[in-house]
């Protein structure tokens, strides 16, 4: 996309996000219930809290960072018990920490950003979605996202902005190329107590109370899991339902399909196949 184009289309979206900052509060015409997606990022490094990720009984979103040492064997397991799978791709971030296997850097040019990113896609099983891995500084760099976007618009998959800097144009850009997109809510575990993991968890029910949805970003800390093993089977006594990321996406959208059958290229699984 022409970066004159891109430029026009991105400022239109960012006036139409701000003047949508100041509307009341959703009302959900079909009366569906509040609802909540939650995503768990970082997911491949531990076994033992992934295990238990994988196999809670709610439609939770699992972010799987590229060529960890879990990551395929994980995406395989939660995708055998229902799970949503997405790439956690790693993006440059403003306080210069490493970003491991699969980083995305300003300093890459438009192709190899391009394959980094498609083989990371194509190394984890079953992935329906993306969003960033910190990304402080990439998320704000308009040719950046635009490489990302215009690879990812290739393939049948959405885009999540986990929002990790105020300033980011990326749900922006995602809107410009027209991928199915969604932006974090609340981060659930920034300190890792019960007590902050329980404030931001009644934050995000309070935000779809308000707004019909929202979504949730956390992480495997065994605070997490513990919390959600606990409180998510307990959302169905208060009204509150729960999603999958491209479920949300749906309601938000009259239920209309993501994407038309055929309209994208399969992504080429590109993993090692254990058995």
């Amino acid at each position: 996309m022409p970066l004159k184009t891109l430029l026009t289309l991105v400022a239109t979206a960012l006036v139409a996000t701000c003047a949508s900052a100041d509307a009341p509060a959703h009302t959900d015409a079909d009366g569906m219930p509040p609802t909540i997606a939650i995503i768990i990022d970082d997911m491949g490094h531990n076994l033992v809290e992934g295990t238990r990720l994988a196999n809670l009984e709610q439609p939770v979103t699992l972010a799987f960072l590229p060529y960890r040492r879990h990551t395929v064997p994980l995406a395989k397991l939660a995708h055998q018990n229902h799970k949503e799978i997405m790439l956690h791709a790693p993006m440059a971030n403003t306080r210069n920490f490493g970003l491991g296997p699969g980083g995305l850097t300003p300093d890459m040019g438009s192709q190899k950003l391009k394959t980094t990113l498609r083989r990371a896609l194509q190394s984890i099983p079953h992935v329906q979605g993306v969003n960033n891995h910190m990304g402080s500084l990439l998320t704000q760099q308009l040719q950046a996202m635009d490489w990302v976007m215009s690879e990812l618009d290739r393939y049948p998959v959405y885009f999540v902005d986990s929002r990790t800097i105020a300033s980011t144009i990326a749900g922006q850009v995602a809107d410009a190329y027209r991928i199915p997109n969604l932006t974090r809510d609340v981060f659930l575990d920034h300190e890792q107590t019960e007590e902050y993991v329980d404030r931001q968890f009644k934050l995000l029910i309070k935000r779809a109370k308000e707004n019909g949805s929202a979504v949730g970003i956390g992480h495997p800390h065994k605070v997490t899991v513990d919390y959600l093993e606990k409180h998510l089977p307990m959302l169905d006594e208060e009204g509150i339902a729960v999603a999958t990321v491209s479920g949300l996406w749906a309601m938000r959208n009259n239920n209309r399909p993501m994407f038309a059958e055929g309209e994208k290229q399969v992504i080429q699984p590109a993993y090692a196949k254990h058995r």
